[in-house]
C-alpha cells in the first residue's frame, strides 16, 4: 500500500521521494495522469510500445539492406505501373499516401465537431476517413497482388536481393493490419456516435459518460499515429 506522510491539520500530506513517491503516485492516482483520462493514456502507452515494433522492423529492413552483397531492387522501377503506354514510377504509393494524409485530416475535423457535440458531422466524417483507410487497404493488396504475379515471395524475388520480398510482406503487411484494424473500430465508433450512444448514455462497448466524445478522439490518437508511420515507410522503403 502506498504511504502519505502526514502533516498538521488543514495541510495536504508530504509527498514521498524517490521511487517510493512515484510509485505512491501511480498507485494512487494522485498526481499521474492527473489530467490525462485511463482511455487516453493507455492508449498513448499501447502507440508508444508500437512504434517500437515499427521501430525495429524499420532498422532490420535498413541493416538487411545496407549488409546485402546482392543489388538491391529499384523501388522506382518495382512500383512503377503502365498507364497508357507510359511507364509511371510510383504513382500508386503515391496515391496510397495521398489518400492516408487526407484522412488525417477528416480525422481531425471528427474529433473538433465529437467536441462541439455535433454528432451527425463526427459520425460523417469518420466514415468519410474509413472510407479513405478502406480504399488504401483495397490499393495495397492490389499492389501485393500485383508483385506476387510477379514473382516476389518472401524469400526472393526476380530483381535482386532476397530480403526485398521478406522485408516488403512484413512491414507494409503489418501496417496494412493496423489500417484495417482502424477501419472496423471507425465504423463502429461511428455508427454509435450516428444513434447518439454518446448522448444517452447507452450501454455497450466503447461507450462513455453522457455526452462525452473522447473516445472520437482516442480513435484520432491511433489514427494519426498510422498515418505517421506511413510517412516514415514510405521515406525509408519506397524512396530510398
Amino acid at each position: 500500500m502506498a504511504e502519505t506522510v502526514l502533516t498538521h491539520s488543514g495541510q495536504s500530506p508530504a509527498r514521498l521521494e524517490g521511487w517510493r513517491g512515484i510509485a505512491a503516485d501511480w498507485a494512487s492516482d494522485q498526481r499521474a495522469f492527473k489530467n490525462v483520462s485511463w482511455g487516453k493514456a493507455m492508449m498513448w502507452i499501447f502507440l508508444l510500445s508500437d512504434t517500437f515494433i515499427f521501430s525495429c522492423f524499420l532498422l532490420s529492413y535498413m541493416t538487411a539492406r545496407m549488409s546485402t552483397t546482392v543489388p538491391w531492387p529499384n523501388p522506382s522501377e518495382v512500383f512503377a505501373l503502365n498507364i497508357g503506354g507510359n511507364h509511371i514510377p510510383l504513382i500508386l504509393i503515391a496515391i496510397m499516401t495521398f489518400i492516408l494524409i487526407s484522412s488525417s485530416g477528416t480525422m481531425a475535423m471528427a474529433v473538433n465537431f465529437g467536441y462541439r457535440r455535433d454528432r451527425v458531422r463526427t459520425a460523417i466524417l469518420m466514415l468519410v476517413t474509413a472510407a479513405f483507410g478502406a480504399t488504401f487497404v483495397g490499393m495495397q493488396a492490389f499492389e501485393w497482388t500485383k508483385l506476387i504475379m510477379e514473382g516476389v515471395r518472401p524469400w526472393g524475388n526476380p530483381w535482386g536481393a532476397a530480403q526485398f520480398g521478406s522485408s516488403f510482406f512484413m512491414i507494409t503487411g503489418f501496417h496494412g493490419t493496423h489500417v484495417t484494424i482502424g477501419v472496423i473500430f471507425l465504423i463502429a465508433i461511428a455508427r454509435k456516435v450516428w444513434r447518439g450512444d454518446f448522448d444517452v448514455e447507452r450501454r455497450g462497448f466503447f461507450t462513455s459518460r453522457k455526452g462525452y466524445y473522447e473516445i472520437v478522439e482516442i480513435m484520432g490518437l491511433y489514427w494519426h499515429f498510422v498515418d505517421l508511420v506511413w510517412v516514415f515507410i514510405f521515406a525509408f522503403f519506397y524512396l530510398w
